[in-house]
């Protein structure tokens, strides 16, 4: 199947060298900064993580977010799904590599990583993060090849792959729980002390990350003529409805633990980064206000039935979502968790140009990776007449 990779339109063929072109830029920048180290990075002694692993922590819920797909699909008997799983398994897989990339990228020194491997700490919740990663990597790679295979030849796929999918089920709540584990397990940092920080995480996930999914299927009817069909698209709006409730309801509590209690330790997070007293944040102030907006404005868009079935708006509704997520899981949940530092006392972080080129760099990878994988997919799918909706789609 890989052959197909090499048999595209021109339009394809452009897009691949835009790609490239942008890995490339961003492979300049990244060897300047293994020239000079991360000191050309906004990074501090106080503010030890940044941009790249705001990029990580978003992009481990969006892998994880294919469990959306085949959790209605294998334990429900949800068949429709099944038409698309295989798009949300290959994004998952580069997903993953993206995640894999921006952990490289902010050790510093590549050989670091070898660390992990070579001097396993069963006691290191890092470990255990790069192990769920890969682990599921491997599964979605194994399960989405497997599947795409059988599709090809019009059989059945093997017995044994629906094993392996029950355990990507489980496997993707472990990911995401176990990266919200890395924050909330550093007592000296307020903002990422609540038990409900792997709740949290997990209904960001599950809305943004099927939010960009069901974004890039409408984006695939348009350049290629693929169509879901519309109750794919009604139930997964649905499930993405359900999930950014959760996530704005979680938001509330935390908003309501701190000030309620009155503890300052909850408080100064919070108010750091919505501006209030704190000249010091300035900058992060107006974007915190930018993804509370957006998130109440697409909850209301998701609602109201008659807004979240209007298929010329829900696209829009979808990039508010994906927008005021990331802001609010990226840079907020970085900056809002460094200050204050345990000494009581407030630190700016601003991404460099590097840092924003080198993400911009992995980013590209992640979309070549889905790009070239999506397009087996819809090939496959052709060949097996399995393009066309059903009837009654």
């Amino acid at each position: 199947m890989l052959e197909k990779v090499l048999k595209g339109s021109p339009k394809y063929y452009m897009w691949l060298g835009f790609l490239l072109t942008i890995i490339a830029v961003a492979a300049c920048v990244y060897v300047y900064q293994l020239m000079y180290g991360l000191g050309i990075t906004g990074l501090t002694r106080d503010s030890s993580w940044g941009f790249y692993i705001a990029q990580f922590t978003y992009l481990v819920g969006v892998a994880a977010s294919a469990v959306m797909l085949v959790l209605p699909a294998y334990f429900h008997h949800y068949v429709k799904f099944k038409r698309v799983i295989i798009f949300g398994e290959f994004l998952a897989i580069g997903a993953v590599i993206m995640c894999m990339l921006f952990i490289v990228v902010d050790m510093g020194q590549p050989h670091r990583v070898l660390n992990v491997i070579l001097h396993p700490t069963p006691g290191s919740v890092l470990f255990w993060d790069a192990t769920v990663l890969s682990g599921y990597l491997v599964l979605n790679a194994v399960i989405g090849w497997t599947t795409l295979e059988a599709e090809k030849v019009g059989m059945a796929p093997p017995k044994w792959i629906k094993y392996l999918v029950y355990l990507s089920i489980i496997w993707a709540f472990s990911i995401h729980t176990v990266t919200a584990f890395l924050y909330a397990g550093l007592p000296g940092r307020h903002f990422w002390l609540t038990a409900i920080l792997a709740a949290r995480f997990l209904s960001s996930a599950f809305c943004s990350g099927p939010a960009i999914l069901l974004l890039l299927i409408m984006l695939l009817k348009k350049v290629a003529g693929f169509d879901c069909g519309k109750s794919v698209i009604k139930t997964l709006t649905l499930i993405i409805t359900y999930a950014m409730c959760l996530n704005v309801f979680f938001f509330c509590l935390e908003l309501f633990t701190a000030f309620y209690s009155g503890i300052p330790g909850h408080q100064l997070p919070i108010q750091y980064l919505f501006g209030f007293g704190h000249a010091e944040g300035a900058w992060i102030g107006p974007w915190m206000w930018v993804a509370a907006t957006l998130a109440i404005v697409s909850v209301i868009l998701l609602v109201v039935p008659s807004f979240r079935e209007n298929h010329n708006l829900l696209p829009w509704t979808l990039v508010l979502l994906v927008i005021a997520t990331w802001i609010d899981k990226g840079l907020g949940l970085l900056i809002g968790g460094f200050n204050p530092t345990p000494f009581e006392y407030f630190t700016v972080y601003t991404p460099t140009f590097a840092e924003v080129t080198i993400s911009c760099g992995i980013f590209a990878v992640g979309a070549l990776v889905v790009s070239i994988l999506w397009k087996i997919a819809l090939d496959v799918k052709k060949e097996a007449r399995s393009f066309d909706l059903p009837a009654g789609e």
